[in-house]
């Protein structure tokens, strides 16, 4: 099976997924692009079909309204997109982050490329840092990615990381997250995205007082199976009776997490309480959950179903908290 992700580095500690190139801390962004496999170009060209086919002969056409993306090196084609489609390229993916690396004190971590070059993105540690209950803890990240298939737009997400166990976790304050979103209808404009981004960066204090608030209540058990039912099951019960579960093998994993077997589930801040529920669960999308391979299981955790999940568990976790 090919693998989703097509190449990417790192410095520091092995990210969870446990794929990429090690980097010495403080690389020139022209390193990045090099090992994380984004020193190459988007390019563009008309669509081009064969019509009035005679033996092997036949008259060439093509189709004004829509355009090829492929790629730089290889050739290879990536999409067919609307002409009015905005390409972001992997280099300004990176150079987002020069003037936050250099003057703002951020630290590249993690930048790679997906599905052959359709997605990439670059992950910054941001310098924020909590610790919850004393020995928790949290760092904030700044997550940017995009696609050049229509299946990304160009998102900034303040990001939270856990350190006992790399669950990761986006930033929402009062139901939303604090991603700010650019449609490739819309050409990207690095400098307006990180003017919005300040007002979301500024969130952490709020964001982490309420996950200090998870660590401090504490669930019962019947509480805690209610929370996992309203995540991972579409109909937790029925006139109060639970119905037939149809993700019964994330139910009991879950569980399992929580109940002692996630790496910090036996923190204080964790232990019977709603973080350690968030946790569980954070940690089963990002570690555990069924997928074809890692690179499509981290696809998933961070832009897709996995996401969801993640987001809908903070939601029943705050709620549960309130």
């Amino acid at each position: 099976m090919a693998h989703l992700l097509e190449q990417m580095a790192y410095v520091g500690q092995m990210p969870w997924h446990g794929l990429g190139n090690l980097l010495a801390p403080q690389q020139p962004l022209e390193v990045w692009a090099k090992q994380a496999g984004m020193d190459w170009q988007i390019q563009e060209s008309e669509v081009r079909f064969m019509a009035d086919q005679v033996g092997h002969l036949g008259t060439i056409h093509t189709f004004a309204d829509q355009k090829v993306l492929y790629r730089s090196d290889t050739k290879q084609a990536l999409s067919v997109v609307s002409n009015r489609y905005q390409i972001v390229q992997p280099r300004e993916v990176l150079e987002f982050y020069r003037d936050l690396t250099e003057i703002a004190g951020y630290e590249l971590e993690t930048a790679g490329v997906l599905k052959g070059g359709k997605k990439f993105w670059a992950l910054a540690k941001t310098g924020q840092a909590a610790s919850l209950k004393g020995s928790d803890q949290v760092y904030g990240y700044l997550l940017l990615a995009t696609s050049c298939d229509g299946t990304l737009a160009t998102t900034a997400t303040p990001t939270t990381i856990r350190v006992v166990c790399n669950n990761t976790l986006t930033i929402a304050i009062n139901g939303a997250t604090q991603a700010i979103k650019v449609p490739h209808s819309t050409k990207f404009d690095a400098q307006a995205v990180k003017q919005q981004l300040g007002v979301a960066v500024s969130q952490w204090e709020s964001f982490m007082y309420r996950m200090r608030t998870l660590a401090e209540r504490k669930v019962k058990s019947h509480e805690a199976m209610n929370y996992f039912l309203r995540v991972l099951c579409e109909s937790p019960s029925v006139n109060g009776e639970p119905v037939a579960l149809s993700n019964e093998r994330a139910l009991k994993k879950v569980q399992s997490l929580y109940e002692g077997q996630g790496h910090g589930a036996d923190l204080e801040s964790a232990k019977g309480t709603a973080w350690g529920l968030l946790n569980a669960v954070t940690e089963y999308v990002d570690h555990e959950k069924r997928a074809r391979s890692t690179e499509s299981r981290m696809d998933s955790a961070w832009f897709g179903q996995g996401a969801t999940i993640k987001h809908k568990a903070l939601e029943a976790a705050l709620k549960l908290a309130a």
